[in-house]
């Protein structure tokens, strides 16, 4: 059984370790060493997202936090707070913009379990309650299926998230809600 929760600054070490964790594990069978640690440069948490009440938690019976993730109405599609070229404050307009889903984890302990999918779930109600229409994301290459699965389309292939020496490829997708 999964519960869930909107995320505060205190949930902020175990969300860190969670996503350190998925970062390292999840996509090993999709980067190489040197990409997975280049991909922390556009991973991690966005504060913000927290800070807007838009940052979920899901934890399993036991307590135990088995995933994170949200969405969000400012422009930044993706990166965290030390990706200072990728993020834009500005807030998104629900009528022409889409808004976007964020920073989504799961523990690598709790995969194929239904914690993204949950997560998903969440952030698109809660999208389509504040009057978007669609929603986008920027996906990993290990997170590409589940979103597939959810209805999401590849908008545009990304040969580098990262920006940096080593490429991080991924996928901006999208969604209509």
């Amino acid at each position: 059984m999964l519960s869930h929760r909107l995320a505060t600054p205190d949930d902020i070490p175990a969300i860190a370790a969670v996503m350190d964790r998925a970062i390292t594990e999840l996509q090993r069978d999709h980067l190489s060493p040197a990409a997975i640690v280049a991909s922390r440069a556009a991973m991690g948490l966005d504060t913000q997202l927290i800070d807007d009440g838009s940052y979920f938690v899901v934890h399993a019976a036991d307590g135990q936090l088995a995933g994170c993730g949200g969405w969000s109405f400012r422009a930044t599609l993706y990166g965290g707070n030390h990706s200072g070229d990728l993020r834009d404050a500005r807030r998104l307009d629900p009528a022409t913009e889409a808004a976007r889903i964020r920073a989504m984890y799961t523990d690598p302990a709790f995969t194929r379990r239904g914690v993204g999918r949950l997560i998903l779930s969440l952030c698109e109600t809660a999208a389509r309650d504040a009057g978007f229409a669609r929603v986008e994301m920027m996906a990993t290459l290990a997170g590409e299926p589940l979103y597939a699965a959810c209805g999401y389309r590849v908008i545009e292939r990304v040969a580098d998230m990262a920006r940096g020496d080593v490429p991080v490829p991924g996928a901006r997708m999208g969604k209509a809600l």
